[in-house]
């Protein structure tokens, strides 16, 4: 009989019982309520175990386990967390001892290999996004969104550890690679909301999507500005920071940038319209229900770099993403091509809005 699943507790009555399981005061395991980068798993039979995710002396990311009870470094609840937060290792905080964080094996799913990868390209951009923050040198590219020297640092860092799943990749940062019809290809925009990142105001984001059959069927999007990451794969789910997510109607419209209209057109339904001026993490908040829709077809379009990773994340969801002519969205590897879309939580709510868009 393997280890039990531990999962994370999200409700302050799990984390009363898991308060009592490792003998601590709620109050000292709140803030893995509400921290990214703290998580408190537990199990329904006593089993417990506070994390952290912190910087080792190498630069590299690793799981620190605060507290435990009936865990092990190597649970394999333990592991996954560790390797979803991009973590190179786990490290017991009071004996010191580290265990390598383990990579699936080669024979493992490509979703799975990729969502490993995925994770640890986005903690190495941590890193290289920090230190290229002061490089200076910002230019403007022809369609007048910004690059700065942190770009080409989140590529270099982010391509050197996916190319290892031997499938193509295509980046904001480079010119298309060729991609053989019927092959797989993963797509990532190292540092979306460059803007953002440029003026000091969050979010700022890693995105990456694995894609197949011209759908996203695993990505990864990590806010580099909070530490929150959502990750998904097609028929396992989708999760924000271990958290299973779902779509949901609400009243709440994020879109791209302001129209050149000077109007933003919504369902009747919607309150409130907001531009986070980072679209992969736009897609998160309808996949997670946060937001209640998306939508660029009033706009010039974005491109496929800009939204694999979000897309991923919002298919796995269970939510919908629909062209203006009422179809599909359908991703093809070319990173210059503008697209438009409409993404709600269900093909019926992506209808909705794009008539109220047309009329």
């Amino acid at each position: 009989m393997g280890d039990p699943e531990l999962r994370p507790v999200v409700s302050t009555a799990g984390l009363t019982a898991a308060a009592e399981r490792l003998s601590l005061p709620a109050a000292a395991l709140a803030p893995a309520l509400v921290e990214p980068g703290t998580r408190l798993l537990a199990d329904g039979a006593g089993n417990a175990a506070l994390l952290r995710r912190q910087w080792a002396g190498d630069g590299t990311a690793e799981a620190v386990v605060l507290h435990r009870a009936g865990v092990h470094l190597e649970h394999p609840s333990v592991q996954a967390t560790a390797a979803a937060w991009g973590c190179d290792s786990v490290c017991h905080a009071s004996t010191g001892r580290s265990v390598a964080v383990r990579p699936p094996a080669d024979d493992a799913p490509l979703t799975d290999r990729f969502r490993h990868l995925a994770a640890l390209a986005a903690t190495r951009v941590e890193i290289a996004v920090a230190l290229a923050r002061d490089a200076g040198g910002e230019r403007t590219k022809r369609d007048g969104s910004p690059v700065v020297a942190a770009d080409e640092a989140a590529h270099a860092a982010a391509a050197g550890v996916l190319r290892q799943l031997g499938v193509p990749v295509l980046s904001e940062e480079r010119p298309d690679r060729p991609v053989d019809e019927g092959a797989p290809w993963m797509v990532l925009d190292p540092l979306d909301g460059t803007g953002n990142f440029s003026a000091g105001m969050p979010p700022w984001a890693f995105s990456a999507a694995l894609v197949t059959a011209g759908r996203p069927v695993a990505g990864l999007v990590a806010d580099l500005s909070s530490g929150r990451r959502w990750e998904a794969a097609e028929d396992a789910g989708a999760w924000r920071d271990g958290v299973p997510v779902r779509p949901r109607p609400g009243s709440t419209v994020v879109v791209p940038s302001a129209p050149g209209s000077g109007t933003v057109v919504v369902p009747s339904t919607a309150r409130r319209v907001r531009i986070s001026g980072c679209t992969a993490l736009d897609l998160c908040l309808v996949a997670d229900g946060s937001a209640a829709a998306w939508h660029d077809v009033d706009r010039s379009g974005t491109r496929v770099h800009d939204v694999a990773g979000g897309l991923a994340v919002l298919f796995a969801a269970g939510g919908a993403a629909l062209t203006p002519d009422g179809e599909p969205l359908v991703l093809h590897p070319d990173t210059t091509t503008k697209i438009r879309f409409v993404a709600a939580p269900t093909a019926a709510a992506a209808l909705e809005l794009l008539a109220a868009v047309a009329g």
